[in-house]
């Protein structure tokens, strides 16, 4: 492999490296604010699961995602994914 196309393709996976770290860092930021919505939901006896939010948060993801050109079916697949690990999440809460 020529060595230009060789640099071109480190400098390219370490922006990706990057990039992977950001999203799990930004999860993490995420599920720490979606365990305090659990413990207040435990405490005042709210379902673990707010079908209304989820749909307008779909809604939100996909017309984010457009804009970013980015495919809206996949964020809402990304957003689903994350939703059902939240809810579960809030039930163990609730349970305990």
């Amino acid at each position: 492999m020529d060595d230009s196309v060789l640099a071109e393709l480190t400098r390219l996976r370490d922006s990706i490296d990057n990039l992977d770290a950001a999203v799990v860092h930004v999860l993490a930021e995420r599920f720490k604010c979606t365990q305090q919505v659990g413990h207040l939901k435990a405490a005042h006896k709210l379902p673990p699961a707010d079908p209304g939010r989820e749909a307008r948060q779909i809604a939100r993801l996909r017309q984010l995602a457009e804009g970013a050109k980015l495919d809206p079916a996949f964020a809402e697949k990304l957003l689903n994914f994350i939703i059902a690990e939240v809810i579960r999440h809030h039930e163990t809460i609730a349970r305990s």
